[in-house]
Order: C-alpha cells, then sequence, then structure tokens
C-alpha cells in the first residue's frame, strides 16, 4: 500500500496513501458532526448550516405537511391553508485551504504536521466528492499559493492530492527558504476571492502567523460561507517531557535544549501551549467551529470520532 521506504512514512506523503483514503471516507459527512469540546477550555464546535434551501412552489396544505410551512399570509387571501415548498440546492462546493509552510514540518511523535494536514485534506476532498459536491483548494507553502478551482471528478481529486504531495515533499529541514507569517492572510484573501458564497470552506493549519487581521479575514469568509478551522497541533506543545533534550532545526541552524532544566522547560511550555490558546482565542472570536488534530494519531480515527461514523463502518 506505501510507496516510500518506512523512514519517511510520518515525514513525507505519496499520492498512494492519499488516493488509498478514499474508502477510509466512507460513511462521512460533514454535516453530522455534533458540537464537541475541544482539548482546549474555551474551544467550541457547531454544526454547518448544510445545503441552502430554494424556493420551489406555493400549494395547498395536505395532512402530514409541517404546520411550520404554513404560508400564513397566502392562507388568509385564499381563504384555505397553504404551504411554501422548498428543494435542496443541489451544488455547495467545498474549498480546500491546506498549510505545508514550514512551520508546518514538525512532529515528535507519529507524523509530521504537514503531514497530517495533507492526510485531512485527501479525506476531506473524498467525503465532498462522495457526496456530489465540486471539491477545489489553495494549498500553500511560504513562497505561493496554488489554486485549484472547485471540480467534480475523480481526475481532478487525483490532481489535488498530487497538488498536496508536490508541495509536501518539497519539504526539507535544508530549506533556504525565508518563512513568510503573512501567507496565511494572503491564502485566505485569495479565498476571499475565488469563493463567493455559499462555499464548504476547511482551513487546515496549525494558524501560525494568525493575527487581527487573520480574525478579520475569516469573519469575511463566515459571512456568506460555512466555515470550519481544523488546527493540527503537535503533543509536545501540551505536554514537554520532564528530561532529555530537544533538537530544533531550521536549515543549517539547529539548537538543542535541556529539557530537566526548569528555566528551559516551562518558559517553552508556556510558549507552546500559549500558541494554541491564542488561535483557539481568536477562533472563538470569529465564531468559527474548531476541530483539533494531534500529530501523535491517525487522523481517520480523529476525523470519525469528529464527525461520527455509519453504521457498519469500524474505525
Amino acid at each position: 500500500m506505501h510507496d516510500q521506504p518506512q523512514a519517511l512514512q510520518g515525514v513525507r506523503v505519496s499520492l498512494a496513501e492519499l488516493m488509498a483514503l478514499e474508502f477510509k471516507a466512507r460513511g462521512l459527512s460533514l454535516l453530522t458532526r455534533q458540537p464537541r469540546s475541544s482539548i482546549l477550555a474555551g474551544s467550541h464546535g457547531s454544526r454547518l448550516r448544510g445545503r441552502g434551501l430554494d424556493f420551489e412552489e406555493l400549494r395547498r396544505y395536505l395532512p402530514g405537511d409541517d404546520l411550520r410551512a404554513l404560508d400564513w399570509r397566502a392562507s388568509s387571501r385564499l381563504g384555505k391553508p397553504f404551504v411554501k415548498t422548498y428543494r435542496e440546492e443541489r451544488d455547495r462546493p467545498a474549498l480546500l485551504l491546506v498549510d505545508q509552510r514550514m512551520n508546518m514540518f514538525f512532529g515528535s511523535v507519529r507524523s509530521f504536521k504537514s503531514v497530517i494536514a495533507a492526510e485531512l485534506a485527501a479525506l476531506l476532498a473524498w467525503i465532498a466528492a462522495q457526496a456530489g459536491d465540486r471539491v477545489g483548494a489553495l494549498v500553500f507553502n511560504d513562497e505561493r499559493i496554488e489554486h485549484l478551482s472547485p471540480r467534480r471528478s475523480r481526475q481532478h481529486i487525483a490532481a489535488l492530492l498530487a497538488s498536496l504531495v508536490r508541495q509536501n515533499n518539497a519539504l526539507s529541514a535544508d530549506n533556504l527558504i525565508e518563512e513568510d507569517p503573512g501567507q496565511l492572510d494572503k491564502s485566505l484573501r485569495q479565498c476571499l476571492r475565488s469563493a463567493g458564497h455559499d462555499h464548504v470552506i476547511c482551513i487546515i493549519s496549525d494558524f501560525a502567523g494568525s493575527s487581527d487581521t487573520t480574525l478579520h479575514l475569516l469573519r469575511e469568509l463566515a459571512a456568506h460561507n460555512d466555515v470550519l478551522a481544523l488546527q493540527v497541533y503537535d503533543p509536545l506543545a501540551l505536554n514537554l517531557p520532564a528530561q532529555g533534550r530537544l533538537l530544533v532545526t531550521q536549515g543549517q541552524l539547529q539548537v538543542e535544549l535541556t529539557l530537566d532544566r526548569a528555566k528551559v522547560r516551562k518558559p517553552l511550555g508556556d510558549y507552546l501551549q500559549g500558541r494554541l490558546r491564542e488561535v483557539a482565542h481568536m477562533l472563538r472570536r470569529s465564531r468559527i467551529p474548531l476541530l483539533m488534530f494531534s500529530t501523535g494519531e491517525d487522523p481517520v480515527l480523529q476525523l470519525r470520532r469528529e464527525l461520527g461514523h455509519a453504521t457498519g463502518l469500524q474505525p
């Protein structure tokens, strides 16, 4: 099933692995998620709005019709009970914003954040495709944003996943690329220009570099679309080990931190947890549902816990 060396699993993704997630996405729906509590205090979730309804016709009331659908004005005018009927919108494009910046090239347990983000994007793409919706993506790193317009075909899903693999496999500790903290906001602005109305927008990122501008852009997006934030984090941010050494690398720069020294461990732990809480607080202010995904666990299992799974599908 895997087409890459064991040593690279969890560090890089392959197209074969992302294509194989199609089966694991069966039975999942973005519209079945019930509100849950996040691992961080103050985080929140809410049900997505689902497809919109278009007015279809005004007709005579029939026994069994929902009384809430009665059109009281028309009924009064015509002297008989009438109800409004609606049909469900058929097209609800899904747009995935997937972070593959250098800040995502980190993981202390199972996988790198960049890998979890790519796997989540693949799962969501398959979920939307299986629901009959068009799927598009904005895959971004520190230098560029690759935009794939929403389309409805298996060939398009394969092209979207190939874009994820290209950007994911380009990440390297030896990269001399200058990190751009504003790239998240640039991607959100491009999403605003391309999404329009009535999209399901899933933002998959660690939200590094988020600011008040990010909050403003998220609110703009959520005004006319359903927006879901999937924050990828590493367990190290929540529970630093009491002993050992932590090697932090960025290109040719390497720093080794001794964790059994309280002067090192406490400030680092406070900083990492603080960043997670800042993002959770920002998303709460934007009123966007937040789902959190650890690099230490299979993203399929985590997503099924959040979205629920159909009878007969085992986690």
